[in-house]
């Protein structure tokens, strides 16, 4: 079939497209590269596949859902379609309806189980990737209904012990619904348990009700049947949904009779039914005595068979890892929280998401893997780790999608680092893919000849998404120094020739970069770091945060750096938040974040607010999805549950108390002074360094104890000699301990 790429298509589809009215979309699409620099791709393939899923589900709700508002749609699409609701969208030229106003989920799942049940904010459970969910209802004989995607009075909370459980609190009129949804393990397979409790204040019904959508819109079920015994469903004949209890009373409904909501008060009863249009609905009813709770649950096996994977426990999956204890119950809660969702995204790879981002990508899991070590699950990280070499193409590239040339610079960067934070040597499998990955960073530069001020960079690409269109990103050009860094340090394990030439080819790379930045910087007027040297200054400059945090490739108050922070704050802060204006469209808690820790770095206090913002962020579960609408406060772009940025809550957390600059170990630079409370403990470790595990304890004296002040404390099990130790407790003076101290006392009379 070789002869296909000789026909000249391009031809053949502008010519079909005219005769028929439409644009030419070879013409569109070259005037629509005109707005970027010329590069090898111009969208990654799964960047547009992942779009076209996307939208195809857009399309079908936009022919689905508002015909029939009259059915009981998920929280997201209730929100969306009422006109005095913030999150109301009007869809006139929307060809496609989708969540833009209120993604946020919450996965529920086991430590190394592939599968990761969402739960909504309202309680649905959608149990699979992409599948229909399950809800729950009361419903009264004076034909009252408690629907919590409805309900004005609802909560949500995550319990952490002993295995994480989401429950969820509705209620209204003398009716009361609270579901409780969480995983464990049934003769060794992972179970997702629902467990549906109701009350009423007179006779009514408790409903488990199944769905053919979920918190993307429409998921098809074709048919669904009741179990002979009336203790099970069974739905497209592939999953079957056990009950604790028989189904007293049993419904189904089609598309064409509408959703099985209208037809709870009917008294015949259908014990299964099929859908040709595949929005089949079903209800298990059971009776409820007023002012009687009656508890009932149902179960779905998520993966496996019996014995085929051995799973840890939650206890066995956190063992080890780094603690934390302050007396802010917010900041405390929120990091524990971020550790499980670290665990349940890293069953093998690392996923950003449980649903929209379940997939890999390097530029993600370097900074996942990142919160894995320095949170202790370092086992966890390695495993990651070594899936690494297998996802290099034959030339050395890193690569999860096309056109990312930051890739090999991270994936170099979180090997190093797990190799100096585990003071231990490059694996014998990665040391080949090492050297093959500097090369690849050396071969992709261009010429620094003929001079121009993207000479001696890497190519356009696209490189993360929401920087813009395809441009030369110092973003791609500080990862790749650093790859070539990491490869020089990792090299001189067992290739020094080879970690030399990539010592000098950083040098290189580093002095071109320094070049393009001054005449950008001349061209603005101004000490800054645009996302590329053609660019202005916009909300895309972000990236070139980068340099300063997590790479510390400049002094901490460096102006270039301090600058482009000055300007973002200015310019592209919505409400204490990083607003990020391309494609995102919305508040970033991530990079919110890298604002804060560069702030932290330059010892500016003002990255306590910046910390504060993203903690009120959260959502009730302790989640934040990839963007937040400024109005709604849900999420607006990308997975619901984003785990970059519970990641960074992690690494922002531990740098407050420790971190690494200039090979010295810095203690307490981001503790906020309201914890230091009279008679408080706080604690943090055992926390991986550089220089090797540190455990820190601050101890706060009570004034009616005769010794006011703070005594802190740390114990290290040093790689090699301990390191130069400085304290720098936000607004007192540094203090450096004597050669082989572990403990300091400060004064209460130590400036605030």
């Amino acid at each position: 079939m070789a002869w296909l790429k000789w026909l000249p298509w391009r031809f053949i589809l502008s010519r079909a497209a005219r005769s028929r009215g439409f644009l030419d979309p070879v013409a569109l699409l070259a005037r629509l590269h005109r707005f970027a620099q010329p590069s090898e791709v111009g969208e990654p393939i799964e960047l547009l596949r992942a779009g076209a899923v996307f939208h195809a589900r857009g399309l079908i709700n936009s022919r689905v859902i508002q015909h029939n508002l009259d059915w009981v749609w998920p929280y997201w699409i209730e929100r969306q379609f009422d006109p005095l609701d913030d999150a109301f969208i009007p869809r006139a030229f929307s060809l496609t309806h989708i969540n833009l106003t209120h993604r946020n989920w919450t996965a529920v799942g086991w430590p190394d189980c592939s599968e990761l049940p969402i739960v909504d904010p309202r309680g649905l459970l959608t149990p699979f990737l992409d599948s229909w969910s399950l809800d729950g209802w009361v419903y009264t004989a004076d034909d009252r209904c408690l629907l919590p995607s409805r309900a004005h009075l609802a909560t949500q909370e995550l319990e952490l012990e002993p295995v994480p459980a989401l429950v969820t609190r509705s209620r209204q009129e003398g009716l009361s619904l609270v579901c409780r949804i969480q995983v464990g393990l049934r003769d060794g397979r992972p179970v997702c348990r629902m467990e549906l409790t109701g009350r009423s204040d007179t006779d009514a019904w408790l409903v488990l009700a199944l769905r053919p959508c979920n918190p993307e819109g429409i998921s098809f079920i074709h048919q669904v049947a009741l179990s002979r015994h009336r203790r099970a469903w069974l739905v497209d004949n592939r999953t079957r949904i056990d009950f604790s209890e028989p189904v007293e009373r049993h419904l189904v409904s089609t598309y064409r009779n509408g959703d099985v909501h209208i037809h709870l008060a009917d008294t015949g009863e259908q014990p299964a039914g099929r859908c040709e249009v595949g929005m089949a609905t079903a209800a298990a009813m059971y009776r409820l005595q007023a002012g009687q709770p009656r508890q009932i649950s149902a179960e779905v096996v998520l993966a496996g068979r019996r014995g085929a994977v051995r799973y840890p426990s939650w206890h066995q999956a956190l063992d080890g890892h780094c603690r934390l204890d302050v007396p802010d119950a917010r900041v405390r809660f929120l990091y524990d929280t971020a550790i499980r969702t670290l665990v349940l995204h890293s069953p093998g790879d690392v996923w950003p998401g449980p649903s929209t981002y379940r997939r890999f990508w390097f530029r993600d899991a370097a900074f996942i893997i990142h919160a894995l070590l320095c949170a202790g699950l370092t086992a966890r990280a390695r495993r990651a780790l070594d899936l690494f070499p297998g996802r290099q193409s034959a030339r050395g590239y890193f690569l999860s999608q096309e056109g990312e040339w930051d890739s090999n610079g991270e994936a170099l960067w979180i090997m190093d680092h797990y190799c100096r934070l585990t003071g231990q040597p490059p694996p014998r499998p990665w040391q080949r893919s090492i050297v093959r990955g500097g090369k690849w960073i050396v071969g992709k530069r261009i010429p620094e000849v003929p001079d121009s001020p993207h000479a001696g960079l890497l190519p356009a690409g696209f490189s993360a998404e929401h920087l813009g269109p395809n441009d030369y990103f110092y973003w791609d050009d500080f990862w790749g120094i650093a790859g070539l860094e990491a490869a020089s340090r990792l090299c001189g394990h067992f290739d020094r020739a080879a970690g030399e030439e990539f010592a000098r080819q950083a040098d290189t790379f580093r002095r071109a970069v320094e070049k393009s930045l001054a005449r950008t910087c001349s061209r603005l007027r101004r000490r800054a770091m645009p996302a590329s040297p053609y660019r202005r200054l916009d909300s895309g400059a972000i990236g070139s945060l980068v340099r300063g945090y997590p790479l510390c490739q400049c002094a901490p108050d460096d102006p270039d750096l301090l600058g482009t922070v000055e300007y973002l704050l200015d310019e592209c802060f919505v409400d204490a938040g990083f607003f990020q204006d391309m494609i995102h469209s919305g508040i970033n808690a991530y990079l919110t974040l890298h604002v804060a820790q560069v702030l932290l770095r330059a010892g500016d206090r003002r990255y306590l607010r910046l910390m504060d913002r993203v903690a009120e962020l959260a959502s009730p579960t302790g989640q934040w999805p990839e963007a937040i609408h400024p109005r709604t406060l849900g999420g607006c772009m990308g997975d619901g549950q984003h785990v970059w940025a519970a990641a960074e809550w992690v690494l922002m957390v531990r740098n407050c108390f420790l971190r690494e600059e200039d090979e010295r170990l810095i203690l307490c630079s981001g503790v906020p002074g309201r914890w230091l409370r009279p008679g408080a403990t706080l604690r943090f470790g055992p926390a991986p360094t550089l220089f090797g595990p540190v455990s820190l304890t601050l101890v706060c004296q009570d004034h009616d104890s005769g010794s006011a002040g703070l005594d802190i404390r740390w114990q290290g099990r040093w790689h090699a000699e301990a390191p130069a130790i400085e304290i720098r407790l936000p607004g007192r003076p540094a203090v450096i301990p004597r050669p082989g101290e572990n403990s300091i006392h400060l004064s209460g009379e130590d400036p605030p």
